[in-house]
């Protein structure tokens, strides 16, 4: 875990934990979670990554990384990263992403005038590509399509992090050529009783890359 006081946010690691490590109560504040992806440490798109978390207009309090350097897949990543985080919130950012400067700020204000456990917004995707779900953008949750027909909703979400430790982290789920970790996870919350909302604010740039396995999570 990197505290926003540190003057180096290095080095890009965070231990082996259980996502019950933490016995609380969770500090007020957000924690960017960031899993990443061994060639996109050596290849520069952390460094873009940790650019757009400095670049916030509300800074998080706190960074929580985890490397990959046992091809342990994004969903073990993910929640290596998960299990250090211990504020309320939990933002989070795969290393080959951004977020625009006002990411955390619109999130949280969302949370807090809503009540809701987990935002999601909308993305803008570079550096080209089509948006899978053209349809889902403004519309209000749709708590039947996630459950039974696809996962329209990106990793890049804040959410209680009480709420997702509690409700076992990323799982992969889903047809076996491509089991995403965020579908399990979102079932899971919701299966806990969790509350969704949709922020209608473009607030990240979701890099699509040949090759992208867009939420494996046994591979990245």
């Amino acid at each position: 875990m990197i505290g926003e006081d540190d003057d180096e946010w290095g080095p890009y690691f965070s231990g082996v934990h259980s996502l019950d490590n933490w016995k609380g109560p969770y500090r007020p504040g957000v924690t960017a979670c960031i899993p990443v992806h061994l060639p996109r440490l050596r290849g520069g798109e952390m460094d873009r990554a940790l650019h757009s978390v400095r670049n916030q207009t509300r800074p998080v309090d706190a960074i929580s990384i985890a490397v990959d350097t046992t091809h342990a897949g994004a969903a073990a990543t993910r929640n290596e990263a998960l299990a250090g985080v211990t504020t309320e919130w939990t933002a989070f950012l795969d290393s080959d992403d951004q977020w625009r400067s006002n990411h955390v700020e619109a999130l949280l204000t969302a949370a807090q005038e809503t009540g809701a456990d987990l935002i999601y917004p909308w993305f803008t995707i570079v550096p080209g590509g089509q948006d899978p779900w053209p349809e889902r953008e403004g519309q209000p949750f749709d708590e039947k399509r996630i459950r039974e027909v696809e996962n329209y909703i990106p990793v890049t979400v804040l959410v209680r992090t009480k709420s997702i430790k509690r409700s076992g982290g990323f799982i992969p789920k889903g047809p076996p050529e491509n089991p995403c970790d965020d579908h399990g996870a979102w079932i899971s919350l919701l299966n806990e009783g969790a509350k969704f909302h949709h922020l209608n604010e473009r607030t990240w740039y979701w890099w699509w890359w040949s090759g992208n396995t867009n939420g494996r999570g046994d591979v990245w």
